[in-house]
């Protein structure tokens, strides 16, 4: 992006977007080309060390990637941020699906079964002071339930403990999801399997990876109750 580029995007005034750019550039997030500004990979530093802060990377990986192995589909962790949701680790297949998706993607949440599970969770009040933002993933979704289908498959996610989205953000997109806990009980994050609807039945999903993916969700959430009981100390160098 050019400088005005990025002081329109912004809001802020030329000068300001400057004096911005420079201190990123300095610190090494950002560089300069031909006049144009890029971020760099070290832009990456930021999203996970918020991920390894918490040590959800770090305990989630190794069942992830089990689970993984075991479906052949794709799985992802994600925490509320506003109201859509945020993925904030990933171990995928390769499948061609509607949305691209990474660290750091974000979805309304209310149309994905890794939202459904955080959304639940929620007291009533704070349900709707969430879905009362705007969302900022820039999709509309295909899925527009007025209030009453919205809290009674609320419900239901609460009921059974469990979430499926069967292609209710887009065309072809189906999963499944499940709490993470943490040691006092609380939802910490949400797991999910997605499938391609054309290639994975919705019978298929419930049936043979559902089980899989309460397992793997329920020995995430003992490591993680583990990793929070141990105090954890940075040394200075």
């Amino acid at each position: 992006m050019s400088l005005s580029d990025v002081a329109e995007a912004t809001g802020l005034a030329r000068p300001t977007a400057r004096r911005i750019l420079l201190t990123l550039a300095e610190l090494g997030y950002v560089e300069q080309i031909d006049g144009r500004h890029r971020l760099t990979p070290r832009v990456l530093e930021l999203g996970m060390a918020y991920v390894r802060g918490q040590g959800l990377w770090d305990v989630a990986r190794p069942h992830m990637e089990r689970l993984v192995g075991q479906t052949r589909e794709s799985s992802s962790v994600a925490q509320l941020d506003g109201s859509d949701i945020v993925y904030v680790a990933r171990v995928a297949v390769a499948k061609i699906i509607t949305f691209a998706v990474s660290i750091g993607t974000r979805f309304p949440a209310l149309q994905t079964s890794l939202g459904k599970v955080l959304l639940a969770d929620l007291d009533p009040a704070e349900l709707e002071r969430v879905l009362a933002l705007e969302s900022r993933s820039g999709i509309e979704p295909r899925w527009q339930p007025d209030r009453a289908e919205r809290d009674g498959a609320l419900r239901e996610v609460r009921a059974r403990g469990w979430a499926v989205a069967d292609e209710d953000l887009a065309p072809g997109i189906r999963s499944i999801s499940a709490p993470l806990r943490g040691g006092d009980g609380r939802v910490l994050a949400s797991l999910n399997v997605t499938v391609h609807a054309a290639e994975t039945s919705r019978e298929t999903l419930l049936e043979a990876h559902l089980p899989r993916l309460l397992a793997t969700a329920s020995a995430i959430s003992e490591d993680l109750a583990r990793y929070q009981a141990v105090p954890h100390v940075v040394a200075s160098t």
